[in-house]
């Protein structure tokens, strides 16, 4: 009996624990659709910008040096001063160049003295000669006297503009308008054309250059762009570039694109573009850093939002609804990013996204292909 018993006792143990089992999966099954918000695609043109590190250089960077030897005998100028070209910056001693243009024109004078008196001995020759006094060889030898003597005086004058020349480089005036840089020597030092330190530097920074580099892929890319053009043209029709400061502000101009290197760097695989910024305020300087940001329209692109996203073995992919709301994961041909937002480009026939196409916003990672959501009102 108590064999029976225990027998019993288990068959109705068992068919507990399937009932309950079988309970346990018509709750499973019934379970409810995951609420998750959806949106629409559309076809959009967005203008993505590309920011790359910057050096600024004023338009005109010039070295002062000295083309005469001597000491400084004033300075007129200050350090960070605004100057004028042709104002005078820096005096050095003249007496020494002043002796040498008095000497030259004392030589000038012999010489001409000189000139006169050969000419006078060709007048002589020549009546002598025509008299038959003298032979023809007499004057022949006063007219080589004559060019001799004229060539004298040409070698003097040259003297004598080379010594006003080095004269007038005692007295050193500004090439061009801009500021003053450092001044590292004083008044009282020797300076010389050979001097390795310049005497100052003098910037005009009422425009400045921002060079920036692009890599070989960037370059490629930017062309792209523009079809059909030559880069020329490319230059005249892109849109102002605007230029972020190091503190993180904007400058409040925006720039143009000026120039293109010839050629890469092949050190560097980069390429060197320059930007013009006009620098009325004279808040930019030679020196400064910053960031140029070149904005590139993009046409006929879709906006998919970055948490709409999964990436998948070096792939990105989103997730599509049909019309019965069922999900179908579709990789992205993505051509750039706006904030948030992948730029993604319009896919060929029925593979990648389109117009219209509606996508599950967010929780791209939480989702199984093929399982039903029900979309958020």
């Amino acid at each position: 009996m108590n064999l029976i018993n225990n027998l019993l006792y288990c068959a109705v143990l068992l068919a507990m624990l399937w009932s309950c089992g079988t309970k346990g999966e018509t709750t499973d099954s019934k379970q409810p659709l995951k609420k998750l918000p959806v949106i629409t695609l559309r076809d959009s043109n967005v203008t993505v910008t590309s920011d790359f590190p910057a050096r600024i250089e004023g338009r005109v960077n010039v070295d002062i040096r000295s083309q005469a030897d001597g000491y400084i005998e004033k300075i007129f100028v200050g350090e960070g001063d605004q100057v004028r070209a042709g104002q005078p910056l820096f005096k050095i001693v003249d007496a020494s160049y002043i002796q040498q243009l008095n000497l030259a024109k004392a030589n000038l004078g012999a010489a001409k003295a000189a000139l006169k008196s050969a000419a006078l001995e060709v007048e002589k020759f020549t009546e002598l000669s025509r008299s038959g006094v003298t032979s023809d060889f007499q004057l022949k030898t006063a007219k080589a006297a004559y060019e001799a003597a004229e060539a004298n005086a040409a070698l003097q004058s040259a003297s004598v503009q080379s010594a006003k020349i080095n004269l007038d480089f005692t007295l050193i005036k500004a090439p061009v308008s801009g500021f003053i840089g450092r001044i590292p020597k004083r008044v009282g030092n020797l300076v010389s054309k050979t001097d390795v330190l310049a005497m100052t530097t003098l910037t005009d920074i009422s425009e400045v250059y921002a060079y920036f580099s692009m890599t070989e892929k960037d370059f490629l890319t930017f062309n792209q762009r523009y079809p059909n053009k030559t880069l020329p043209q490319i230059l005249a029709v892109l849109p102002p570039v605007s230029l972020q400061l190091a503190d993180g502000n904007h400058y409040d101009q925006t720039g143009k694109i000026q120039m293109v290197d010839g050629q890469f760097d092949s050190t560097t695989g980069a390429i060197s573009l320059r930007a013009m910024f006009k620098n009325s305020r004279y808040v930019l300087r030679s020196g400064n850093t910053g960031r140029v940001a070149l904005g590139q329209v993009q046409e006929h692109v879709l906006l998919v939002p970055a948490r709409a996203t999964v990436d998948m073995q070096d792939k990105i992919f989103t997730y599509r609804l049909n019309d019965k709301n069922i999900t179908e994961r579709v990789a992205l041909t993505v051509s750039g990013k706006s904030g948030d937002y992948y730029l993604v480009k319009k896919g060929q026939g029925l593979q990648g996204l389109h117009a219209a196409d509606r996508i599950v916003a967010r929780e791209a990672a939480m989702i199984i292909e093929g399982e039903q959501i029900e979309p958020e009102k």
